[in-house]
Parts: structure tokens; sequence; C-alpha cells
């Protein structure tokens, strides 16, 4: 009985121990890149920043899907999805629940860099494809 006592208790200590032991790397501060000098008027950039720019249709195991997007200043304002999985009425309802969850994602985000819906896996590849190649479009 005093060896267990003992050994519980020299092992909990070495628990407390590896816990309270820092790592050996410092931690890198997250900054964000300066920001670039607004172009020259009539440039490439402010020419692709304002408008409504149509994602390619993506063939997915359910359906597919596409989306337009509508830039306003640079900025992502609005996703209509245009096309979703519409096979049968499992795959609507499911596209029903994560299309709105990846659209305001995507809006939050202002960008394609979103999460997959969980039980959307698909949909979302789709989708998350064809938000990017508007994006491009948006960009080029």
């Amino acid at each position: 009985m005093r060896r267990a006592t003992i050994a519980t208790g020299t092992t909990l200590a070495g628990v407390v121990l590896l816990l309270s032991l820092k790592p050996h790397h410092q931690a890198v501060p997250v900054t964000r890149p300066p920001s670039p000098e607004p172009p020259a008027p009539g440039g490439i950039a402010a020419a692709a920043a304002n408008g409504t720019y149509r994602g390619q249709s993506v063939d997915t195991e359910y359906g597919p899907v596409q989306v337009e997007i509508t830039m306003s200043k640079g900025h992502l304002t609005a996703v209509r999805v245009l096309r979703a999985p519409s096979s049968n009425g499992r795959d609507r309802e499911i596209a029903a629940m994560a299309l709105p969850r990846l659209t305001e994602e995507a809006l939050t985000a202002g960008n394609a860099r979103i999460d997959a819906v969980s039980g959307a896996t698909y949909t979302s590849e789709g989708y998350i494809t064809s938000l990017q190649s508007a994006l491009d479009q948006a960009h080029a």
C-alpha cells in the first residue's frame, strides 16, 4: 500500500512538472502586411474591384454548384447561389442547410478560405471552388 501511494504521488508530481514547462520556441507576433498604395485612377485594380462575377459551375457527386459574387470597392459584398444540388429531396435539404452558412462565412471572411459544412462536404467543395473562380476573375 505504501509503494502505491509513493508511486502515485511521484507520477502526479511528474505530470505537474511536465505541464508547467513552457515550449522552447517564442511566439511570433502576427502582423498584417503594409497596405498597398492605392492604384492610379483607371488602373487594372480599379477596373476589377467593382462588379458582378460568375464563378465556374462545379459538378459535384450530387449535382452542380455555381455562385455569382458582387464586389464593391475591392470587397466581397454579396454571394448569390445560381446552381445547387437538387437531384432528390435529401440533396435539396442538405444544400438548403449548407449554402446559407457557406454564404455567411464567405461574406464574413471576404474570400474563399472558409470551412466546409459538416455533412455537406461535396456541396461545400463545389461552392468554395466556384467562389474562388469568381474571386479570381474579380482580381484578374
